[in-house]
């Protein structure tokens, strides 16, 4: 998905790194409902032990001087990230079901806080870094992203890289900030593990959202109402189709144990994150993408 050249970008919700938190960051949806696309459970030897609780160095705050125009987020994953934040934030403002309820608890849409950062940060929930991957946190409506994340996707888990597959990512985990707005994201917490499961459902809601975004994407402005993005290729769906394959957990167990085994899951097989992601291409509401309203979250 490539951005217009001569589009302006935003980057005063953008941030570097987190507010110090103690909590751990758990995996498919620990404290307080956070939920996390993670691989340290699957790839221990890849991507370490879990989130440590106390401050660790290594972490810079990076900056996004350079990130002014879409020919930049054309160019650079981080300033990719500060367009993909801009063009979420256009479409659920704007979402007219999130508005409306919004509107009854007489609150705007409040951004989540898109965080880039490199090698390790905090987080109200934990510590952020590549052995966690990128997650939400609802403590402080932070979502944290390494961008090399991007390229171990690729290199363990055999994900075509590109500018969609990364918005996809960063896409899902702002489908968490609008279920954490709704009351949702806690189900995960609830019920924290199999097929059928809470966290399972939070998840494929999210990449339906997801997918949601990516319909409307094209019709997404910056503030003086130039389109920030292109119309998607069919190759760039297929990548972004092929990274919620790989982050799949029947994918990841495969890849890690030759063995699957649906009771732990927590995010949902390749086949239904897919399938949940182009129902949302597809979908009309936000209905659409209710995931506690089907029988089997296998089936979209």
């Amino acid at each position: 998905m490539s951005f217009n050249d001569n589009a302006s970008l935003d980057t005063s919700r953008m941030g570097g790194g987190g507010g110090g938190g103690r909590g751990p960051v758990v995996a498919g949806g620990g404290l307080l409902g956070l939920v996390v696309l993670v691989l340290s459970l699957f790839f221990p030897s890849v991507f370490g032990g879990g989130g440590g609780t106390g401050p660790q160095g290594g972490g810079q705050s990076q900056g996004f001087e350079e990130c002014e125009t879409g020919a930049d987020a054309n160019r650079s994953a981080k300033c990719r990230m500060v367009g993909g934040e801009n063009s979420l934030v256009d479409f659920w403002s704007n979402q007219p079901q999130l508005k409306a309820a919004l509107e009854q608890q007489g609150q705007d849409f409040p951004p989540a806080r898109v965080r880039v950062y490199s090698g390790t940060t905090q987080s109200q929930c934990g510590t952020a870094s590549n052995q966690v991957g990128p997650f939400y946190c609802p403590l402080d409506r932070g979502i944290y992203i390494d961008t090399d994340f991007f390229s171990l996707m690729e290199s363990q888990l055999g994900a075509q890289d590109g500018p969609l597959a990364e918005l996809y990512i960063l896409a899902h985990e702002y489908g968490h900030h609008v279920q954490n707005l709704y009351g949702v994201l806690e189900e995960s917490q609830k019920d924290p593990r199999g097929a059928d499961s809470g966290a399972v459902r939070v998840e494929l809601m999210a990449d339906c959202f997801a997918g949601m975004w990516v319909q409307e994407a094209s019709g997404t402005k910056d503030a003086d109402g130039i389109t920030l993005l292109k119309e998607p290729t069919d190759e760039q769906i297929r990548n972004a189709l092929g990274a919620a394959k790989a982050v799949g957990d029947d994918e990841i167990q495969r890849k890690s144990s030759g063995q699957v085994n649906p009771e732990d899951w927590t995010h949902g097989s390749a086949k239904a994150r897919q399938g949940w992601f182009i129902k949302g291409m597809k979908a009309q509401s936000i209905n659409d993408c209710d995931t506690f309203e089907v029988s089997d979250p296998e089936n979209p």
